[in-house]
């Protein structure tokens, strides 16, 4: 009977060494855990670059390597995105994929996941140098950190050209000034300080007279966004000529006031967004949105994914990884 029982214990050993192992020729799978931590589930941009990490990950899985996902929505709460970072070191993830709450508590995250040794891939949002560019000394020099992006002084830039190319340059009423409103993401995060300064510095360069009759932050938000501008044109009413958006979501709420309020877009008001959602695509088309700007989330999260798999693989990788925004309206179509 003891014999019996040492055999059988030992047939249970092999089946459970056994059971991680692929049949063809006794691989065994690696698997990776990859911790991705986004700041907010419900933002429009951010919830199509989720699934694209999710969907581009799974294609590149192979018979003997997988890619375990963990998603955690940050709720837009530093706390919460801090604790999320907490557990995901505890679970010892190989690899993390960050979109930041703050910009400017990037140092505490960095430095907690970098303490930790494990390759860090921030996406979204850059966390800037004490000088306000680029070289924050967490990324920089870094072999196990890198910042995936867009360079948002681009994206501001286009949403001004798309006003210059129309045939008033935005100045619909032809007193030789364009009276705009601006309409803000998050105050702190670099992409809509860029594109509020660049969207009017393109202006302002080709000579354009301008002039800020309202600017407030509906932070990244559709519904608030339509609130913002409903309050804008019940204070200046048809003096508004252009409503400039840092995104998408907020210019769909933007379109809605201006609805509202029987304004027709190319006809009395310009609206300009980021991010070139379908919806927004659509409404270019059709003229009841000026223009947006393409935010590439297919590159941006492809180009996140591959370098996460060149850390994963113990490949060296660059400091920063830019991807080209793209201009859309009615031109972009034809």
């Amino acid at each position: 009977m003891k014999k019996l029982l040492t055999f059988v214990l030992a047939l249970m050993m092999i089946f459970s060494m056994t059971a991680c192992t692929k049949p063809n020729g006794g691989d065994e799978v690696k698997t990776y855990k990859v911790g991705v931590a986004i700041y907010r589930y419900n933002d429009n941009f951010m919830t199509l670059y989720r699934e694209e990490i999710k969907n581009y990950f799974k294609s590149l899985e192979t018979d003997k390597v997988k890619y375990e996902l963990s998603f955690v929505d940050g709720k837009d709460s530093m706390d919460e995105q801090s604790n999320q970072i907490d557990t995901f070191i505890a679970q010892k993830m190989d690899v993390i994929i960050l979109n930041l709450v703050q910009t400017s508590s990037a140092e505490v995250l960095i430095d907690k996941i970098v303490a930790a040794d494990i390759p860090l891939v921030l996406i979204n949002r850059e966390p800037l140098g004490d000088d306000g560019d680029e070289s924050y000394e967490g990324i920089l020099n870094n072999p196990k950190v890198c910042y995936v992006g867009a360079d948002a002084r681009q994206s501001g830039t286009y949403q001004g050209e798309i006003v210059l190319a129309l045939e008033d340059k935005g100045d619909i009423n032809g007193d030789g000034v364009v009276n705009y409103i601006m309409i803000m993401g998050d105050v702190e995060n670099v992409d809509a300080q860029y594109r509020t300064e660049y969207s009017i510095k393109a202006l302002v360069d080709a000579g354009v007279k301008v002039n800020c009759l309202y600017q407030d932050t509906a932070i990244w938000d559709q519904t608030k966004g339509q609130e913002l501008v409903a309050n804008a044109l019940a204070q200046f009413g048809d003096q508004i000529e252009v409503v400039f958006c840092n995104n998408d979501g907020m210019a769909l709420g933007a379109a809605q006031a201006l609805r509202d309020a029987g304004r027709t877009v190319g006809v009395d008001v310009y609206l300009l967004g980021v991010d070139a959602l379908d919806e927004c695509q659509e409404m270019v088309k059709e003229g009841t949105m000026t223009g947006t700007v393409l935010n590439d989330h297919i590159g941006q999260s492809h180009t996140a994914v591959d370098v996460a798999i060149k850390l994963l693989n113990g490949e060296a990788i660059e400091n920063y990884y830019w991807v080209d925004y793209v201009k859309v309206d009615k031109a972009y179509f034809n």
